[in-house]
């Protein structure tokens, strides 16, 4: 975008959000990389914050706890487990799965432990730069799509949200 072109509106939200979110994962993540923590990825953050203070858990209640869909959190599961940061092993019902940290991820504690206080220091100082705590925008988003979902007020404002092509 050049200097002279206006600031973009609603429009480009998804894409300027997604942008938003790299610069936030590529700081955290350089900041694992210098800790010697290659591989350790911003995602795995909430869920082994859940079980380093609640011990075993299940998936979905991993998902719960970090406010992500069950898909997701066993998506980030299974890449843990990769990387020897959790074990997966069956719950007493074959359908649930339990998620434990491994001694190697045990091991981490400490200095991840660091790195989430420096982190949330980071996030504080940052969202006293900005008109509004970003914090308190993006939870205020989320409930007005849990009240109404964007596909709702798309086809609000579509003239004719008929397929293309059909008659």
């Amino acid at each position: 975008m050049g200097m002279d072109s206006p600031a973009p509106g609603p429009e480009l939200l998804g894409t300027r959000l997604r942008h938003l979110l790299d610069l936030l994962e590529a700081g955290v993540a350089s900041i694992y990389d210098d800790l010697g923590l290659q591989g350790y990825r911003p995602r795995f953050t909430p869920v082994v914050r859940v079980l380093a203070a609640h011990g075993p858990r299940s998936i979905r209640d991993l998902a719960t706890a970090t406010g992500v869909t069950h898909s997701a959190a066993s998506q980030t599961v299974a890449q843990m487990a990769k990387h020897g940061l959790v074990t997966v092993v069956p719950g007493e019902d074959a359908r649930r799965r339990i998620v434990r940290l491994t001694p190697r991820a045990e091991r981490l504690l400490p200095a991840l432990e660091v790195e989430w206080e420096a982190t949330a220091a980071a996030a504080a100082e940052l969202e006293a730069e900005l008109s509004a705590p970003l914090s308190l925008i993006v939870d205020e988003t989320l409930r007005a799509l849990r009240r109404r979902p964007m596909r709702q007020r798309i086809a609000a404002a579509m003239p004719d949200p008929r397929p293309v092509g059909k008659d």
